[in-house]
């Protein structure tokens, strides 16, 4: 194994919790029901897709977009009054890596730009070699596109690889792209599907570094 590629939110940063809580405050303003089932589908997916799952939600009672404008929205409120927080032991799990001479990357479906300064401001941005985004392809996960275009950009293939994800949509993208995935779950919990389809199933990433030293 060559290098390990980071999913961003839920796994780097805490900013799922955030976006749940401001998906349902936007769904009590525009009164759109079962929102986080919504959310539930929406996480690790970029902007396009992300629109096509709220289309029966929104149910003509607002636009898609405008919805999903408005939980940026609030997110941002968020981010620049509070900041966003680390994941426990990120640091810690970074210079592991950084110290047996792993490459490191991120794939995150959110776009370029706020993966940049989401990452710069927590300090971290410096441990990447490559930033792999979703609007830099045309499916999101659970498509392995993202995964393919990181790995491509490392020029590595996907067996000397490892993904670290929260979400069942980006551990189907990483396994759909021939990557061992381990599963760190932040919002949704494993079901029978992730215990079959991850490689590890771990509680933080604490416990990466020994996973890791298995491939070394």
């Amino acid at each position: 194994m060559k290098a390990v590629i980071f999913d961003m939110d839920g796994v780097l940063l805490d900013t799922e919790s955030v976006c749940k809580i401001c998906w349902s405050r936007a769904a009590g303003e525009y009164g759109i029901e079962n929102i986080q089932d919504a959310f539930t589908k929406c996480v690790g997916q970029n902007t396009n897709d992300t629109m096509t799952v709220l289309e029966p939600y929104c149910n003509g009672k607002v636009e898609p977009k405008k919805f999903y404008e408005r939980t940026s929205e609030l997110f941002h409120v968020v981010e620049n009054e509070v900041g966003l927080k680390l994941m426990p032991s990120v640091v810690e799990c970074l210079d592991f890596l950084k110290s047996r001479n792993l490459r490191i990357a991120v794939a995150s479906s959110t776009r370029f730009e706020s993966v940049s300064r989401q990452l710069k401001n927590a300090g971290i941005i410096g441990y990447f070699e490559t930033i792999t985004t979703g609007d830099k392809v045309e499916h999101s996960k659970p498509a392995p596109d993202i995964y393919l275009k990181s790995v491509e950009s490392l020029s590595l293939s996907p067996s000397e690889c490892v993904a670290v994800e929260d979400s069942p949509n980006g551990v189907r993208a990483a396994v759909a792209a021939g990557i061992k995935c381990v599963m760190v779950p932040d919002q949704i919990l494993p079901d029978d599907e992730m215990r079959k389809s991850a490689w590890r199933i771990i509680n933080s990433l604490s416990e990466l570094p020994p996973v890791i030293s298995e491939c070394l």
